[in-house]
């Protein structure tokens, strides 16, 4: 997998959480940067550690799967960008009640929600023998920079630019699905 891959791979799956933390600016009185800081940090370190976990049970089961393994990478990368394209057309039907405070435990667990989707890209990425550590690096520091500038954005942005980004990360998976099964099927 080349750097560009990479690249759009990590602000894939920031779009995510950058749309959260959005919502989580929103919230906040008058956000501060060292909010905003610790906000990304959180939510950075657990969205780089999530795709290290998938790569890991993907390993194990690479050797079973190895003659479709750009099948299995295609299919999880496109239902991944189709979730998320279908979450940024689709209105919320309720808003939340919005916390008063963002406590470390809410962070960490809005953070892990929003992680589920790197989990399934470390996985595909073992079925293609990348370089994890790479790519988990890469996705954890862009997190970690979308997720404080969402915060300081939210109370101007709102809603609208964290759909639209989410929109446009769901696009880049299918995009690099696509490519990843263009590469294995043209090469065999």
């Amino acid at each position: 997998m080349n750097l560009a891959a990479t690249l759009a791979i990590a602000l894939a799956m920031s779009t995510d959480a950058f749309a959260v933390a959005i919502g989580k600016g929103a919230a906040l009185h008058r956000p501060q940067l060292k909010e905003a800081l610790r906000t990304g940090l959180i939510f950075g370190v657990i969205e780089g550690l999530t795709p290290l976990v998938g790569w890991g049970l993907g390993k194990v089961a690479a050797p079973y799967v190895e003659a479709w393994d750009h099948w299995i990478a295609f299919t999880l990368l496109g239902v991944l960008g189709l979730r998320m394209i279908h979450a940024s057309l689709t209105a919320d039907e309720e808003e939340e009640e919005k916390p008063s405070s963002h406590g470390f435990w809410l962070l960490a667990i809005t953070g892990f929600a929003t992680s589920i989707d790197a989990m399934v890209v470390g996985a595909s990425l073992a079925f293609i023998d990348a370089n994890i550590f790479t790519t988990a690096g890469a996705i954890g520091l862009a997190t970690f920079t979308m997720v404080t500038l969402g915060v300081m954005l939210g109370r101007g942005l709102g809603q609208l630019v964290g759909k639209r980004a989410e929109l446009v990360g769901g696009l880049v998976l299918i995009a690099i699905g696509g490519l990843i099964l263009y590469e294995h099927l043209s090469v065999g």
